[in-house]
């Protein structure tokens, strides 16, 4: 898990960097960069973040990962602040740390704590290991009423009835963009939208690597700025049955890159769809439903007859969740388009930002009756181990649950049985898992946390769990990438069967009666080749389809497409048995010296 961390904070370090060359003056007398970067990671063997589901482990691409900026200034020494979208999970204390502690070698205190922000889609289809907390390793305004509802509706019934009557429905159905203007050519650099809603499109069982509905939405919304005119011969089968197998070619950064579909230039129109107060707002807009018996599932408690692991969410393309990754990427897409065609308010005034860190394992805090309570170490409760509708939990919970089975108590104090002071302090929660006083072999959970507020002219971002005005104090978050520990084995040595080379055909496309495809029908291929986690490619790609326009052969799909798929997996059935286990017993040394292969098509 440790080994994600240098990737990621270095490749956002380059990136900003990047997007600082880019700054040019825009209407509002601001100075205005933005950027787009390949952050897709480990393809194969890297267990991902957001369901927590051990056997959820990257097997190949559904669409790259990409990280989304925009840097806003007064004037080149004036103020300034950056905030980035990844398509992660979640922003990491880490990788924040290590990219501030790059970009202040590279430019002083142009850029610290106060005016960077870095937030993460959501999405729960991407590569974990980047926080350092153990708990997260083990495992313009318009309404868009559509792409999100309330997954526990019942417990949102138990807000106090005045407040759920300020508003129309029990979620958040605002979207806000912002939109940057190129002031000499009048013409649209970006747009960054905020909308609440998860990034569960996907499901638990999802393999392949993927922006889920958010960054489906950024794809759409990119390829609506690019035009293609270019005329397209469509009677290529006879061509295309002539090729044969290359047997493979050394590949890299550089090899992968030149296939690329989308080739960056520094003028490419970035469009990024931010999370905002997701909560519990799921993208399975048609309501969960009993896996046994089809029916709905039960109401106050997320389940089938007591099961938990039944109920599951649908999304508007069930039973394909990648045509529900689709759809609601699509209805953020046009509500966003809608909006950046309309946006008239012109954004001026002075940037400022606010910036604390907080300790909230023990902050009083005054209740809406005037009392005085206090906060506690961070502990969790029934609640999480049942999951939600979008992925199910362990088996034994329920949503609404207030008591620990046996089994369950035996199992928590066998890691750290909860403090009298913590059973106190979160009642009425049950502590199912007292991660805030667990601090083997390092924390647990984090305690300081940071509030944030970024302000451009009348536009304010606020970045979760708050705000608030300078509070002075010392504390800062801890530095644990020392202390980090790596479950993840190395990536095993590759081989191929004998007569077998690297880039050989294993399956070749199967052309369907009639001789061709229909639009809509899937292609499908199957080559030897070795394990993606040798090379991420970076802004490259694993996988190509070409076209042939003339007399060349032009990149049409790549694996950053939402219609080609590249997919990974180890196929031992060809392996005699001696030589499996000399397979499984080895394990290469350093990666960066490793070879990775790719097939010219």
């Amino acid at each position: 898990m440790g080994s994600a961390i240098p990737y990621v904070s270095n490749q956002l370090f380059k990136f900003i960097c990047a997007i600082m060359a880019l700054l040019k003056p825009v209407h509002g007398d601001y100075l205005i960069g933005v950027g787009s970067y390949d952050m897709t990671g480990p393809a194969a063997e890297v267990n991902m973040m957001g369901y927590a589901n051990m056997d959820q482990i990257t097997a190949g691409v559904h669409f790259r990962l990409r990280a989304r900026a925009f840097i806003v200034a007064e004037s080149a020494q004036g103020e300034r602040f950056a905030f980035v979208n990844l398509d992660a999970g979640m922003a990491s204390q880490l990788v924040t740390i290590k990219v501030l502690e790059k970009l202040k070698s590279r430019y002083g205190d142009l850029y610290k704590e106060e005016n960077i922000a870095i937030s993460g889609t959501h999405t729960h289809a991407g590569p974990g290991g980047y926080l350092q907390y153990v708990v997260y390793s083990i495992t313009s305004l318009g309404d868009l009423e559509n792409a999100g509802i309330n997954r526990s509706p019942s417990a949102y019934l138990f807000n106090p009835a005045e407040e759920r009557a300020r508003f129309p429905n029990n979620v958040d159905t605002l979207m806000t963009l912002l939109k940057f203007v190129d002031e000499e050519s009048n013409k649209s650099i970006g747009a960054f939208s905020w909308f609440a809603t998860h990034g569960t499109s996907m499901s638990r069982e999802n393999k392949l690597i993927s922006g889920d509905n958010k960054g489906a939405a950024a794809r759409f919304f990119e390829d609506w700025f690019r035009t293609n005119n270019s005329k397209r011969n469509r009677n290529l089968v006879k061509t295309a049955e002539t090729i044969k197998a290359t047997g493979g070619q050394l590949c890299n950064q550089t090899t992968s890159k030149a296939f690329k579909v989308r080739k960056t230039d520094g003028s490419q129109f970035v469009g990024a769809f931010c999370q905002s107060n997701v909560g519990d707002v799921s993208p399975n807009v048609l309501g969960a439903f009993c896996l046994d018996t089809g029916k709905p599932c039960d109401f106050n408690h997320s389940s089938c007859g007591g099961n938990d692991q039944f109920c599951v969410g649908r999304g508007p393309g069930y039973p394909d969740e990648v045509l529900s990754t689709k759809i609601i990427g699509e209805r953020q897409f046009e509500k966003a388009v809608e909006l950046f065609n309309t946006a008239t308010e012109e954004i001026t005034g002075k940037i400022d930002y606010r910036h604390v860190y907080l300790d909230f394992t023990d902050l009083e805090v005054r209740s809406d009756n005037n009392s005085l309570v206090k906060t506690c170490p961070a502990a969790l409760g029934p609640g999480f181990a049942a999951g939600t509708t979008d992925g199910p939990g362990a088996f034994g919970f329920q949503q609404g649950d207030t008591k620990i089975n046996g089994f369950w108590k035996i199992l928590r104090n066998s890691l750290r049985e909860p403090s009298q002071y913590q059973v106190d302090c979160q009642r009425p929660k049950t502590v199912l898992l007292d991660t805030g006083e667990m601090f083997d072999p390092y924390a647990w959970a984090p305690a300081i946390l940071p509030i944030q507020i970024l302000r451009l002219g009348n536009l304010i971002i606020l970045s979760v769990p708050g705000g608030t005005q300078p509070i002075p104090n010392s504390l800062s978050p801890p530095d644990l990438s020392s202390n980090q520990i790596s479950l993840l084995l190395q990536p095993s040595g590759d081989s191929t069967p004998p007569g077998i080379n690297f880039g050989d055909v294993k399956q070749d496309v199967v052309t369907p009666k009639g001789g061709s495809f229909n639009r809509g029908e899937r292609a499908t291929a199957a080559f030897w080749s070795g394990n993606p986690r040798n090379d991420a490619f970076t802004e490259g790609t694993f996988a190509v389809v070409e076209r042939l326009e003339g007399e060349n052969w032009i990149p049409t799909y790549d694996d950053d497409d939402f219609c080609l798929y590249f997919k990974w997996r180890v196929d031992n059935s060809t392996v005699p048995l001696p030589e499996l286990n000399q397979l499984r017993n080895h394990r290469m040394g350093d990666t960066k010296n490793s070879s990775s292969w790719c097939i010219p098509i």
